[in-house]
C-alpha cells in the first residue's frame, strides 16, 4: 500500500464531513479524467455505463475484471481519490461481493458503491434481508483493509420501476446500520423526496444529476441535505450525443458544421499536461 493510496483514501472521506455538497463527476476514460482534474474537481468517479459504451457495449454488460481494470486506468490518470461504481458487485453472494471489495481496494480505489440491483429483470432488485447481508459482508471486508475506504450502499427501486419510497428508506436505513458510509437512492428527481431521504439518514447522501426531471443546482441540493452529487454516466451519454449529432450532419447533409463547436488542440492539451499524476 502506499502513502498515496492511503492520502487519497483518507482525503476521500474527508469530503464527505465537510459542511454543504461536493460534484463527484464520472470520467469515462483516462482523458476525460484528465480533463476533470484539470478543471478543479477534488475526486472522481467510474461509470459503469460509460465503461461499457467504450468497449460497444449496452449498460450493464461489463465484467468484474473489466470494472477493475477500468477503475484502475482512472486511478492511475490523476492524483485524485477515485470511487468506483461496481454495480452489484458482479456477484450475488455476500462473501462473492466481499470479495469484489477487496481485489476493489487493491486498484488504489478510495471507495466504491454496491447496488441491490440484481441485474435481472424477473426479479430486478434483492429482497430486502438479502441485499443486507451483501452490504454487511462488504462493510466487513471494508473493515479487513489497511486503509480507509468509503463504502456507499445503492437502493435502487426507482431506477427499476419501483418508485416506492418508504421501501428505499427503509433499505437505505438498513444500509446505514450494516456499516455503509454513503447512503444513495439513483432516481430521485422530486425535491421532496430528496429532502426525506436526508432527513431520514444519519450518514451522507450521494444524489446524482444528469437524468431527466433532475434541475438541481449545488446550492439547491445543499439546502435538501445532499452531501455529494455525482453525474453517472451523464458525461459519457453528453459526449456520445455530440458524437452522434456531428456524424449525422456529415452523413445525411454533407456538411461539418460541426467543427466548430470542437474543442481546440491546444485546450485539450494544456487540461492534459496540468493534470497528470
Amino acid at each position: 500500500m502506499s502513502a498515496s493510496q492511503s492520502d487519497r483514501a483518507r482525503a476521500f472521506r474527508a469530503l464527505h464531513e465537510r459542511p454543504g455538497a461536493f460534484v463527484i463527476p464520472n470520467p469515462y476514460d483516462v482523458g476525460t479524467a484528465r480533463i476533470l482534474a484539470g478543471l478543479g474537481f477534488e475526486a472522481l468517479a467510474t461509470t459503469s455505463a460509460g465503461c461499457a459504451f467504450g468497449l460497444g457495449r449496452p449498460d450493464g454488460a461489463i465484467t468484474r475484471d473489466e470494472a477493475l481494470a477500468h477503475a484502475r486506468s482512472i486511478v492511475e490518470a490523476t492524483p485524485l481519490p477515485v470511487s468506483a461504481d461496481l454495480e452489484n458487485g458482479y456477484a450475488d453472494a455476500p462473501e462473492d461481493v466481499a470479495l469484489t471489495i477487496r481485489l476493489a481496494a487493491e486498484t488504489g480505489l478510495a471507495g466504491c458503491s454496491i447496488e441491490d440491483a440484481t441485474g435481472r429483470p424477473g426479479r430486478p432488485i434483492y429482497d430486502l434481508s438479502q441485499a443486507v447481508e451483501r452490504v454487511a459482508a462488504a462493510v466487513e471486508a471494508v473493515q479487513g483493509l489497511e486503509r480507509p475506504f468509503t463504502l456507499t450502499a445503492r437502493a435502487e427501486n426507482f431506477l427499476h420501476g419501483r418508485p416506492d419510497l418508504d421501501d428505499t428508506i427503509r433499505r437505505l436505513q438498513a444500509f446505514e446500520t450494516a456499516g455503509a458510509d454513503v447512503l444513495y437512492a439513483p432516481g430521485l428527481r422530486e425535491e421532496e423526496a430528496i429532502r426525506t431521504v436526508c432527513a431520514s439518514l444519519g450518514k451522507p447522501v450521494n444524489v446524482i444529476m444528469g437524468l431527466a426531471g433532475t434541475a438541481f443546482s449545488v446550492e439547491q441540493l445543499a439546502a435538501l441535505g445532499v452531501r455529494r452529487i455525482s453525474l453517472g454516466s451523464a458525461l459519457a451519454r453528453a459526449a456520445l450525443g455530440e458524437f452522434l449529432r456531428a456524424a449525422e450532419e456529415v452523413r445525411q447533409r454533407g456538411t461539418f458544421t460541426f467543427a466548430e463547436r470542437a474543442v481546440s488542440f491546444a485546450e485539450v492539451g494544456r487540461h492534459f499536461q496540468q493534470s497528470r499524476p
